[in-house]
């Protein structure tokens, strides 16, 4: 006995030896590719030197004589600190990613050739002017410096994933900056799939009962439609079954309700204590580690501009310079058609036009897979655009037999200069250059605040769609693309883009909410993406005369819901203090404790109360029980309380009341009922999952920011390394936004919000104000790839200032570039 104890000793402390060495050698190996930030490089395909100064968070400020040799400087920079999420962007846009995932990316791979979006952005470098072509390659030679640095000097791979993936790098290509703006933009569309849950929802619905559930934005609009009008004669499913896969942390493909959203909001200086311009931005995108948004400075030969940027582009997105600043919000435009082509029944390869049928355009496409034979896609196009899978977007359920549905979409264009009109932007010296630099702006349609020295400005920009007065839905459900009047005639004059410039009121924001009220077709959208955050933004810049950065912040930070301080009051009208005495551990007492507590709480989202909970459950289960009846397995893809449906039902708006009867059952239920068994049901599931003592309940706990990983963070004990999570107060309609998954078992997870925020003070500018959700770092042993994090949760910010003495002052490393004459 005494022997096997011996050896199995023995055995274990060898076994543990091997394991400790084996861990020594991937924290070395993962360590080689740590930035040294003090260092000397000598490098190709610059004119002068670059200095590239970080500050204590690790930002980068960049100097050099030549605007060429900044942007070189931005993409070596990007590359040290974000590389493997750059290539991870380029490889998504270009449809390959199967070739590092398998067969479980193939899917997204095959939606991404039909799209071509790589395509398309090699084809718009053509549409560039020669700054901008300068600039793009300037800007991958800065990238491709690096990756020459890390082979040559053996920095481990140049990112810890190379160790686990394939260390095949490409050299960085001016059209690779393109293509990630095709990327932001699929990431923030949202209105195809909008169009398909709308004609699902219209084969199941009466017009005004559909009214009531996606009902347009407050303001004069049409009524619901009839899909199966449209489709006369076509066998069109009901109750169809879901035909999209779920979805993998890797797509770039929004969920329904998870298209963008953002916050921003501007002073002038009649408004402003400093008596200079204001402007707070805070834009709203999935949740990732590390985040989308990179901090950067740089020091042009048109003066200083400093924010957020993406690595993958050499532009600054959302920030300031010494004379403009400007923020982005997504705009809602309505920039999406599903078109429903008709096939030849002699010949499925022809699609009907209104001049008859003609051929598909096509071509293969060969996608490499992992532990897989490759395959060739045939892609299809029509004059409307590229031909969509059934299995994506649950277009199978709306998509008659002998049909196929196309895409319309400003995006899809060979001619995109949006990113010359983001290099043209931060060189603007005025509101009115801004504009005039956004004329070239094609796609993701924004709303851009913007404040210079003396006023305030807001433009919605991109391109608009031109439709025909006589198109049978105006965009909002899928159409006939064989009828003349269902396609587009160009796009909108920018001109006739919403614009507001310097209001007497001496205020301007956007927090995704209606702007402007046309008819159609001079209209920018139906639905937008809120109708709430508005409403109290609002109601905090009438609160003041004047304002301050401070109460910029304030109001960036807000967590109170007007959502929730209008809708309690209806749903729990005849549930407050009513009915008797209960013991201890009923579900009635439970019931009465939660109203007391609701009765009295402020509509605050604090992650350290459990009313935020309560109400959160008790809306997500009110909602599930109102429609669930009459939707089937369609109820699934409403995730998200829709506020304007459940405010039309509690006040009986139309006759909506008749939703909280109850189809399969003889009694007829009334909204009182219905608002009690939801109660019921919330507690009964929150008591499960939290225990029984609602005070002990914290809406944190349920509200975490989900930053994790898009590829590790799902991999055991690697997980717990690379992914953030962190406890967050707000919620879906607080300024402070932290939009909830909306499925699963956790679906009060935070999984969307500000990744970034920037409060500027034109009166001080050098008292700006920015943050992000993670760090700038992307690797997991590097000290800057929480830091900023820890921040953004507190709600503070950094100072980051245009001064190059206060920089340099500040610097705690300092990488210099020189010319190697090559």
């Amino acid at each position: 006995m005494g022997l096997v104890f011996k050896w199995s000793l023995r055995l274990f402390m060898l076994l543990s030896a091997l394991a400790g060495l084996a861990l020594m050698a991937v924290y070395y190996l993962a360590s080689r590719s740590l930035v040294d930030y003090n260092a000397d490089y000598t490098v190709p395909a610059i004119s002068g030197q670059v200095e590239i100064i970080r500050n204590n968070s690790g930002v980068p400020h960049i100097f050099a004589d030549a605007d060429e040799d900044v942007y070189f400087g931005l993409g070596f920079a990007h590359a040290q600190d974000r590389l493997w999420q750059m290539t991870m962007l380029r490889r998504t846009a270009q449809g390959r990613l199967s070739e590092l995932f398998g067969e479980r990316t193939l899917n997204i791979d095959k939606l991404i050739r039909r799209l071509d979006l790589y395509g398309l952005a090699q084809r718009s470098l053509s549409a560039q002017d020669a700054d901008t072509i300068a600039a793009l390659e300037a800007y991958s030679a800065g990238v491709n410096a690096w990756l020459r640095t890390v082979n040559q000097d053996a920095l481990g791979r140049g990112a810890p994933e190379f160790f686990v993936f394939s260390p095949q790098i490409a050299p960085w290509q001016p059209a690779d900056s393109i293509a990630v703006i095709k990327i932001m933009g699929l990431q923030l569309s949202g209105h195809l799939e909008e169009e398909v849950i709308r004609a699902r929802a219209s084969l199941l619905l009466p017009t005004e009962r559909l009214r009531d559930l996606l009902p347009d934005t407050p303001g004069p609009g049409i009524a619901a439609l009839d899909y199966a009008g449209l489709m006369q004669g076509l066998d069109l499913p009901r109750y169809a079954a879901n035909t999209s896969a779920p979805k993998d942390p890797l797509s770039p493909f929004p969920e329904h309700g998870l298209a963008g959203a953002s916050n921003a909001f501007a002073a002038a200086p009649e408004r402003s204590a400093a008596g200079g311009t204001l402007l707070a931005n805070d834009p709203h995108l999935g949740l990732s580690a590390p985040s989308i948004w990179y901090l950067a400075r740089l020091d042009l030969s048109s003066g200083g501009v400093i924010g957020g940027t993406i690595p993958g582009m050499p532009v600054v997105l959302t920030g300031r310079s010494d004379k403009v600043g400007w923020g982005l919000t997504t705009a809602y435009v309505d920039d999406q058609d599903v078109l429903i082509e008709k096939l030849n029944p002699d010949n499925p390869e022809e699609y009907l036009t209104p001049d008859g049928y003609k051929p598909f355009k096509t071509a293969q496409s060969i996608i490499e897979i992992k532990d897989a034979q490759s395959q060739t896609l045939t892609l299809r196009w029509t004059d409307n655009g590229p031909i969509l899978p059934d299995t994506h977007y649950n277009l199978g359920t709306i998509t008659p037999l002998g049909h196929e549905a196309a895409l319309s979409w400003t995006l899809l264009t060979d001619k995109d200069t949006s990113i010359q009109a983001a290099l043209r932007l931060m060189r603007a010296s005025s509101a009115e250059e801004v504009i005039a630099a956004a004329a070239e702006y094609i796609a993701p349609a924004q709303n851009l605040t913007i404040v210079d020295q003396n006023g305030i400005a807001l433009k919605t920009i991109g391109h608009i769609p031109r439709r025909n007065p006589a198109h049978q839905s105006q965009g909002r459900i899928p159409s006939p693309g064989w009828l003349a009047q269902n396609r587009w005639l160009g796009v909108m004059p920018y001109a006739s883009n919403p614009e507001f410039q310097r209001p007497a009121g001496g205020i301007l924001g956007n927090t995704n909410n209606k702007v402007i009220e046309r008819p159609f077709p001079d209209h920018v959208s139906y639905t937008y993406g809120d109708t709430q955050r508005v409403q109290r933004w609002r109601r905090l810049m009438l609160n003041r005369q004047v304002h301050t950065r401070d109460s910029f912040v304030e109001a960036q930070l807000d967590t109170v819901s007007f959502t929730a301080r209008s809708l309690l009051p209806l749903i729990a009208a005849d549930l407050w203090f009513t009915g008797e005495a209960a013991p201890e551990g009923t579900p009635e007492r439970q019931r009465q404790r939660a109203l007391e507590l609701m009765a009295q709480w402020n509509g605050e989202m604090s992650e350290h109360l459990p009313e935020p909970l309560i109400y959160a459950a008790w809306l997500r289960a009110l909602q599930s029980r109102l429609i669930r009846d009459e939707l089937g397995p369609l109820e699934t893809e409403f995730t998200h309380v829709e506020p304007l449906f459940i405010e039309r039902v509690f006040r009986n708006a139309d006759n909506a009341a008749v939703w909280c009867d109850v189809l399969q059952s003889a009694p007829v239920e009334t909204c009182t009922d219905i608002s009690r068994q939801a109660l019921d049901d919330a507690l009964v599931w929150l008591s499960e999952k939290y225990g029984t003592a609602i005070e002990s309940w914290r809406w944190g706990d349920a509200h975490e920011a989900t930053h994790d990983h898009q590829v590790l963070g799902s991999v055991p004990l690697l997980s717990v390394f690379v992914n953030i999570r962190q406890s967050t107060s707000g919620g879906d309609n607080t300024l402070l936004r932290g939009r909830t998954s909306g499925k699963g078992p956790e679906p009060f997870q935070n999984v969307h919000a500000a990744g970034y925020r920037g409060v500027y003070d034109f009166g001080d500018p050098d008292s700006s104000l920015f943050v992000m959700s993670t760090g700038q770092s992307g690797h997991p042993l590097s000290r800057h790839y929480d830091d900023l994090g820890v921040l953004w949760r507190r709600g503070e910010y950094i100072p980051m200032s245009l001064d190059p003495e206060l920089a340099r002052a500040g610097a705690v490393g300092t990488i210099t570039l020189v010319p190697s004459g090559e």
